[in-house]
């Protein structure tokens, strides 16, 4: 037997399902195969002209061995603390809950390495409660701060106010023992920093944006310390790579998944969502919001014409989100695709225990695995989502490991770019995401933003007539 697969099921999303209106005809099929074969090609050639370097990124042998040698160095610790945002935060994130135990953190023995903890935010009780936990652990912890340039208001205020209990606690020497630094290899703020402290140091690649990161070091060295098989991560990677490298349409699934999600967007259907129907899949979603958002909206095509564009991905999480969501998505609008996650063999179950004599209504429920209800619930909900005549695409894990979730992240960072050829933007830029980082720096007393901040003053007060 091979390895257990990511396979793309896209049926229900077809006329015979869901019928004219809202179902894909043959003739659109085929029209969306002719459109969409050329870019499988163009996107092959660009990765061979070295511009789109997270395509490389299942192959990185040499890199592979630092991120090993340093986390065999660390694990030692009791705890790991990763300190960045958005593509320096969301992949670990997700890596962490898909492939180790939802324990993990609290059960020493269900823990294969230090416990976890990713500080992806700045706010100040979630910051005082964790710091004033961690204050008498801190020769026992190492801090993996995360950051191309090491400007980034939210990880370098974090890092500062760490370094500083580190210098208090622990004396300016011991900073190098408790600090990992990953970061651009040549220039930037935290490059300086690290050549001057030495910290131990991996690379954040050129030409890999952070959402596209989480299989380089980013996202490696906290999997790698926690127990997680990053050669096999990167190994289903590469095996996905083979299948959205394919120039046949029918036989590439990023291609056929960015054509779906593209069409229906052009037929109104604006809202993607994702609905795993398992929790160690929901900071998957995340991690695809991030993706999904930041490289397909955006303001302007190719050709500098104003589009605003963008399909707006939404997290849900199955089964909880049937009693939350599932009203909306049904009876509401129907402007979304749903693209649900399902897992055939779960690597542990649970079997229901016996009804109570007095509720014999619940005897049907007893003696029955858990994974077929949640599976029973996931079938339900789409057969109820179809019925409506809601487009569904499923993403089956025949198991969750490590090589599976390696399938998953490509395949999805491979409709991505596919994805933004049909929509003629540039899909690896985000100009937008500036102003409110300029913004923030100008409201902190940047001289810097000084001319900004004097733009802001009107909206940096509410005005008290309009409040009641």
């Amino acid at each position: 037997m091979g390895n257990p697969q990511v396979k793309f099921y896209y049926k229900n999303v077809m006329e015979e399902v869901l019928g004219k209106e809202h179902g894909i005809t043959k003739a659109q099929f085929s029209e969306l195969a002719t459109k969409t074969e050329p870019f499988i090609t163009e996107l092959n050639n660009q990765r061979k002209a070295g511009k789109v370097r997270y395509r490389d990124l299942p192959y990185q042998t040499e890199t592979v061995k630092q991120v090993k040698a340093i986390a065999d160095e660390v694990k030692g610790c009791e705890n790991f603390v990763v300190l960045g945002i958005g593509g320096s935060a969301l992949g670990n994130i997700a890596l962490q809950t898909a492939l180790n135990p939802y324990m993990y953190n609290i059960d020493d023995k269900q823990r294969k390495g230090p416990r976890l903890f990713v500080l992806d935010n700045v706010d100040p009780l979630q910051m005082k409660s964790f710091l004033d936990w961690i204050d008498g652990r801190l020769d026992k912890t190492v801090f993996n701060v995360v950051s191309k340039s090491g400007r980034t208001a939210e990880t370098a205020s974090q890092f500062m106010t760490v370094c500083e209990m580190i210098e208090k606690k622990l004396g300016k020497n011991k900073l190098k023992d408790q600090v990992v630094a990953t970061t651009d290899l040549k220039s930037g703020t935290l490059r300086k920093i690290t050549d001057t402290y030495g910290f131990r140091n991996l690379e954040v690649p050129d030409g890999v944006g952070g959402r596209f990161s989480v299989l380089s070091p980013v996202g490696l060295l906290s999997a790698a310390v926690c127990g997680i098989d990053i050669s096999d991560l990167l190994a289903g990677a590469a095996e996905m790579d083979k299948k959205v490298s394919k120039t046949v349409f029918l036989e590439n699934p990023a291609a056929v998944n960015a054509a779906i999600n593209w069409h229906y967007y052009t037929r109104g259907k604006n809202i993607s969502v994702m609905m795993p129907y398992s929790y160690g899949l929901k900071d998957l979603a995340d991690w695809y919001r991030q993706l999904w958002a930041e490289s397909l909206g955006k303001a302007k095509d190719l050709n500098g014409n104003e589009v605003f564009v963008g399909p707006t991905p939404v997290k849900a999480l199955g089964a909880t989100d049937q009693h939350s969501q599932v009203q909306l998505y049904r009876e509401g609008p129907n402007d979304k695709l749903f693209t649900l996650l399902a897992v055939d063999e779960f690597s542990s179950d649970v079997t229901i225990g016996k009804a109570p004599q007095v509720a014999p209504e619940l005897d049907i429920l007893s003696g029955n695995k858990m994974s077929k209800l949640i599976n029973c619930e996931r079938t339900g909900t789409e057969y109820a989502l179809l019925f409506n005549k809601r487009p569904c695409l499923t993403v089956l894990f025949d198991k969750v490991t490590p090589n599976t979730i390696g399938q998953f992240i490509y395949l999805f960072e491979a409709t991505t770019s596919i994805a933004g050829m049909l929509f003629n933007i540039n899909t690896y830029d985000q100009p937008a995401v500036e102003l409110g980082k300029d913004a923030t720096l100008a409201l902190m007393g940047s001289k810097d933003y000084a001319e900004l901040a004097e733009k802001i003053k009107p909206f940096a007060q509410m005005d008290s007539n309009f409040i009641i």
